[in-house]
């Protein structure tokens, strides 16, 4: 008698097992043809001159505060963010929220008010939305889905890096795990989720843009992969260039867990002509001076990390179960 297969905690968690699921769960679907972009942060469609970004996202988040943020402040960035790394300016937000019988009205008030905060910076509203209250014990304290749109003029997709680009960061990566695990493990850092909204920041830079997309699950290593597969190139990371802070690098050795699969919810990778790779570097300096240089595109497959030595050493895709409930 065979078992029947089973879902594993993994498959939610970035990395291969979830592209695998993801991939699994499309083939049922038929989409027509002027939807594009099907395999990037969000689906497009024509409008005349411009181009609807449609994307959605689920949120469950432990703890669902954390030094830097909340769920709310999460589910908002996400959203906005996966819109923008496709050089779409967001217009309009959707909130579900699905909340467990017994979940205090003042810890609800608290993630409402960051949601609403978000939105009143960003000046992306929120235009409709859901609640259901389940019973108690049939969710863990709080779901949140939010879909977005946006117009774009220019889609920036994960298939356009080029040999001859460099890769460029945003700021430190993976601040967001460490803000979340060291409050898990009792860890003392000074260390806060880097969880914000990058819109502004991207649309100040959209037009030099060959590939972006931020580095959620997964973190840089499923990020890095995706574009090099995607544009059929090699991305070569530069050891002594790279964009984790020593503390993250600390906590990544402590745990025994790769710091290029610790996510990040208020940063970027992407890919930039080296012609334009200065002016972009100094326009990103203004928002976070961390923003910096961290590789190179070249023609071949794969990722790979120059060491200090000169030797490459290959990153694969995150395979395994990674971190739960981060993002």
């Amino acid at each position: 008698m065979t078992r029947d297969k089973t879902i594993e905690l993994e498959a939610g968690a970035g990395g291969e097992k979830s592209n695998g699921l993801i991939s699994d769960i499309r083939k049922n679907f038929k989409i027509p043809s002027k939807w594009k972009n099907l395999e990037d942060d969000g689906a497009s469609y024509e409008l005349g001159k411009k181009k609807l970004v449609f994307t959605t996202d689920a949120f469950i988040v432990d703890p669902i505060f954390f030094p830097g943020g909340d769920i709310g402040k999460i589910a908002m960035c996400g959203t906005i963010n996966d819109l923008s790394v496709m050089g779409a300016k967001p217009i309009g937000i959707s909130l579900s929220l699905v909340i467990e019988e017994g979940f205090p009205e003042e810890d609800l008030k608290k993630i409402i008010a960051s949601i609403s905060k978000v939105s009143r910076e960003t000046g992306v509203p929120i235009v409709t939305g859901d609640t259901k209250v389940t019973e108690k014990g049939k969710l863990d304290k709080i779901e949140i889905t939010t879909s977005g749109i946006g117009l774009a003029g220019k889609i920036i997709s994960n298939n356009g890096a080029m040999p001859g680009d460099v890769v460029i960061s945003s700021g430190n990566l993976g601040e967001h795990a460490v803000a979340l695990l060291a409050k898990r493990f009792n860890y003392k850092t000074k260390i806060k989720s880097d969880c914000k909204p990058l819109n502004k920041e991207i649309q100040s830079v959209a037009k030099y843009l060959t590939a972006a997309k931020d580095p959620t699950r997964g973190g840089a290593a499923e990020v890095l992969n995706e574009i090099a597969e995607k544009s059929k190139v090699k991305i070569v990371l530069e050891e002594n260039n790279l964009s984790f802070a020593k503390e993250t690098a600390a906590l990544s050795g402590l745990l025994g867990i790769d710091k290029f699969s610790f996510p990040s919810e208020g940063r970027f990778l992407a890919t930039v002509p080296q012609k334009d790779a200065k002016k972009v570097l100094a326009t990103l300096k203004r928002f976070n001076k961390e923003a910096k240089t961290i590789g190179r595109v070249e023609k071949g497959r794969g990722v790979y990390l120059e060491t200090s030595i000169g030797g490459l050493k290959k990153i694969d895709m995150p395979r395994g179960k990674l971190i739960p409930r981060i993002c």
